[in-house]
């Protein structure tokens, strides 16, 4: 029996500012990467707009058409705005350091 490593679900998070054109691509590449618990949609005033949890391994088999009405949602907000800011927040997903 292995006991769990003290880094298990360790979480870290960034922050990135981007044109709100690319905010739907730019969450697809995020969701796939399958290291993000949650992503959080601000505008530039840190207002928060929309908050989007993920869970481990999410990206397995093409689980992105899941979220397909959040996408929606995003493209409907990119419309609005000129600029977003995206807080990312990842998980190491490390059981062994």
């Amino acid at each position: 029996m292995t006991e769990p490593s003290k880094q298990e679900g360790r979480t870290w998070t960034e922050e990135i500012e981007i044109n709100a054109g690319e905010l739907v691509d730019r969450v697809k590449e995020l969701i796939e990467e399958g290291n993000v618990r949650r992503l959080i949609i601000r505008k530039p005033n840190d207002e928060i707009l929309l908050e989007v949890p993920l869970t481990a391994g999410v990206a397995v088999g093409g689980v992105v058409t899941f979220f397909a009405p959040v996408l929606a949602a995003l493209g409907a907000l990119a419309a609005l705005l000129a600029e977003v800011k995206i807080q990312i927040v990842r998980t190491n997903g490390k059981h062994d350091e």
